[in-house]
């Protein structure tokens, strides 16, 4: 007995990252799932090494005719729709307010909040006639604080929280739960697309994003781990699963801590460097 056996699933985004490896964790779990993606070569080899249980579509989440054709290939395919994991996105960039592209901003909203949206006016109608299904919608903890993320990133996944709590209270009646999983860093290609490096090489630079993460984890993150791909599909796995049907309208951060305050490490540091001030002014003739 698995997880997700006799269920269907979609996974945008599904090609590389988070996606991909929680394409392989779903099949090991006992779902069929469909890997929907703008690579085509990625997406064909992918679904060929996880066997009849796999079918991959190209799919741009941005053209809702690519997302109608997502959905159908599922029902066409596999016969049911059971989850749906929108995890489509595009990189984060930090420009300043005068460096802004508002043509990527467009862009940052049609894939990460309209693909959203795209992927569940397409997928509802098919779990209302089940009376259940997930939708599994993936955010950043960016989206709920600022500083480290590009404004274009950081304001589409706020919107995609929202977003996401409006479908949970619509749908929730019809028997459809509708989630978010907020990842903090996690070592992905995806920091590479961000640096410009081409999508497949950058695939092949985990162990740069990694570096880069362990450089800065002593002051963001209070567990002293790494967060992989792994991690997130896991997340996934429960939110897609049985065992959280009563879950509806959640984020379920997946940050090491985060976005709950400063490693206790950091703030002992600064509330030394507090008291120091503090003695060395209280020292001085008034």
């Amino acid at each position: 007995m698995h997880a997700l056996d006799d269920k269907v699933v979609v996974i945008s985004g599904g090609t590389s990252g988070i996606g991909a490896r929680t394409a392989e964790l779903f099949v090991a779990e006992g779902a069929r799932v469909v890997i929907a993606g703008r690579r085509r070569d990625r997406g064909e080899q992918l679904a060929q090494a996880l066997g009849q249980a796999c079918s991959f579509v190209r799919t741009d989440v941005a053209i809702e005719a690519d997302v109608r054709a997502m959905i159908a290939h599922a029902l066409e395919r596999f016969g049911q729709l059971d989850c749906l994991f929108n995890n489509a996105g595009l990189p984060s960039l930090c420009p300043d307010f005068e460096h802004l592209d508002l043509e990527r901003f467009d862009a940052a909203f049609a894939v990460h909040v309209r693909g959203v949206l795209a992927g569940m006016k397409y997928a509802v109608p098919v779990m209302t006639k089940q009376r259940s299904g997930s939708s599994i919608n993936t955010l950043s903890i960016n989206g709920s604080r600022a500083g480290l993320g590009g404004i274009d990133y950081a304001a589409a996944k706020a919107a995609v929280e929202h977003l996401t709590r409006c479908a949970a209270v619509q749908l929730g009646e019809r028997g459809i739960r509708v989630n978010t999983i907020a990842p903090g860093p996690v070592a992905t290609g995806l920091f590479g697309k961000g640096a410009g490096l081409e999508h497949d090489a950058a695939d092949q630079k985990i162990n740069a994003a990694k570096a880069a993460i362990t450089a800065v984890l002593p002051r963001w993150q209070p567990l002293p781990s790494v967060a992989v791909a792994d991690d997130i599909a896991q997340a996934a796995l429960f939110l897609a699963s049985d065992a959280s049907r009563m879950v509806n309208g959640h984020n379920l951060i997946v940050d090491g801590g985060t976005s709950v305050g400063w490693p206790a490490a950091v703030v002992r540091e600064d509330l030394a460097v507090f008291r120091n001030a503090f003695k060395a002014s209280s020292s001085r003739p008034a």
